[in-house]
């Protein structure tokens, strides 16, 4: 036979064994669509009939989000079932993409920020929300879900477009079904206090250089903090990492066409996710997460170690005894939403930082809320976190209480990104014409915003501010606590 029809001939046979793969493959990726969507989400109403509709037909649903030009997704790391704190989400972090460039910002949220419950106004640790969802609604996860989502958007300012929860085994089975993920550990970690089986305690060590992780190393690698200088905080920024690695390595190519691979990674899902994703958007779901362009992403860490940091320690007294708890600095959430609104492009607050600086504004302070208290951690918060260099205060005689916090403009230069500041942090309303006795006060003074405290920001300014080092102290203490207070 000649060469010429040898040629034709072996193409034809592996044309149609690729094809023969190829459906195969795509029967195999719809049947399990199907099966997985229907098992880790909430709404279990599609059919495979549907799912085979849905991804034939080249016209998946939009995912929510996508009209806004960004996708806001919710993740949660849980325990599990039957292991300590089997419910509380030690994991917290917002995963944003941009559906048009590809590009992704991750946000995480520490375990120990103090939020409220919404309705009832109940006060905890965010990472006991979703247990406390459970134990208060009979047991009803989605609703749980639902209020966590809540908090995060107020916390945020983001609408939060789906949640994604994770349990440790689920964790485990899909990195060590893609035969590790890759990382560079920066620094020698050696905790001698790492939380093992039926509440014991293991040694975890790894050195600092490069390392291929097993699914059980990367789990101890994402949860350690005890020995972390940064505590919570340096593990939030571990967590980042692994997500990163664990994605690249999900979506690679070696494990796309190891059909054993997909189906592990696809049962690992199954037994280990709870999400709001429907079925129907499962297949838009999956292809925004490999399009997402991890390795230049923005990943930002709301945190309270220096002088930056949008939060600041404190602490509340239980019946257990003192609770070491994280609070924003400015005693609202604005802060942490101007971040998470920007986390595509970080340097946009740092040149909002640049003007005010060029602005050098010189702020008086007339402390007229009824606690005499706040005119000192207000200076304080401007002068040490803020950079203002030239803050006064002036001491008030007048016994009379203003019931909102004002800032006033005199006009004497143009200060428009100081006042924005202002008027957003701390919070105040803006004002232009002081009233006579206000200008009397400031008249040998030099000023050019002057601000008026009211009764209005006294709660927010509440709670004492305590050390970093001291809620570090309390980290092997509140491991697994759970606790709660009510106003």
């Amino acid at each position: 036979m000649p060469l010429k029809s040898y040629l034709v001939k072996f193409s034809l046979i592996l044309f149609t064994l690729l094809l023969l793969f190829g459906i195969g493959y795509l029967s195999f990726f719809i049947y399990k669509t199907n099966y997985v969507g229907n098992k880790i989400t909430f709404d279990k109403k599609n059919s495979l009939l549907d799912t085979i509709k849905n991804l034939s037909s080249g016209n998946q649903p939009n995912l929510k989000g996508v009209e806004g030009g960004r996708i806001n997704i919710l993740l949660l790391g849980i325990a599990g079932k039957g292991k300590p704190g089997q419910n509380l989400t030690d994991t917290i972090m917002v995963a944003s993409v941009d559906p048009k460039t590809n590009q992704a910002a991750f946000i995480s949220l520490p375990r120990d920020l103090f939020v409220k419950i919404p309705e009832s106004g109940i006060g905890m640790k965010i990472n006991s929300a979703y247990q406390y969802g459970i134990n208060n609604s009979n047991g009803d996860e989605k609703k749980s879900a639902e209020t966590v989502k809540a908090i995060v958007s107020d916390i945020t300012g983001l609408d939060i477009n789906y949640y994604v929860i994770l349990n440790f085994d689920g964790f485990i089975k899909i990195i060590d079904t893609v035969d590790g993920i890759n990382i560079m550990n920066e620094r020698d970690i050696y905790d001698a206090r790492y939380p093992g089986s039926n509440y014991s305690y293991e040694t975890f060590e790894l050195k600092k250089g490069f390392h291929q992780l097993d699914g059980v190393i990367a789990l101890k690698y994402a949860r350690e903090r005890h020995n972390d200088p940064d505590g919570d905080f340096g593990r939030a920024k571990r967590q980042q990492q692994i997500m990163q690695a664990t994605k690249n390595k999900v979506f690679s190519a070696g494990t796309m066409i190891n059909l054993f691979a997909v189906n592990e990674i696809f049962n690992a899902l199954g037994d280990n996710i709870k999400t709001d994703v429907t079925p129907a958007e499962f297949e838009s779901f999956y292809e925004l997460a490999k399009k997402t362009d991890v390795n230049n992403m923005n990943t930002v860490v709301i945190d309270a170690w220096n002088k930056d940091s949008l939060l600041k320690v404190s602490h509340l007294e239980t019946s257990n005894g003192r609770a070491f708890i994280l609070v924003p600095r400015v005693g609202n959430w604005s802060e942490t939403q101007e971040l998470a609104q920007n986390a595509f492009d970080l340097e946009k607050i740092k040149r909002r930082k640049e003007e005010i600086a060029k602005e050098d504004a010189s702020i008086v302070i007339i402390n007229k809320s009824g606690d005499s208290a706040l005119e000192g951690k207000i200076k304080k918060l401007l002068n040490d976190n803020f950079d203002y260099k030239n803050v006064t205060v002036i001491k008030n005689f007048d016994k009379y209480v203003e019931p909102v916090t004002i800032g006033y403009d005199l006009g004497k230069k143009n200060i428009p990104f100081t006042m924005d500041e202002i008027v957003k942090k701390i919070p105040a309303a803006a004002k232009e014409n002081m009233p006579e006795i206000y200008k009397k006060n400031t008249e040998n003074i030099s000023a050019d915003l002057v601000l008026i405290l009211g009764s209005d920001i006294v709660e927010k300014y509440s709670m004492e501010e305590d050390s970093f080092e001291e809620y570090n102290k309390s980290e092997d203490a509140n491991n697994y606590t759970e606790f709660r207070t009510t106003d």
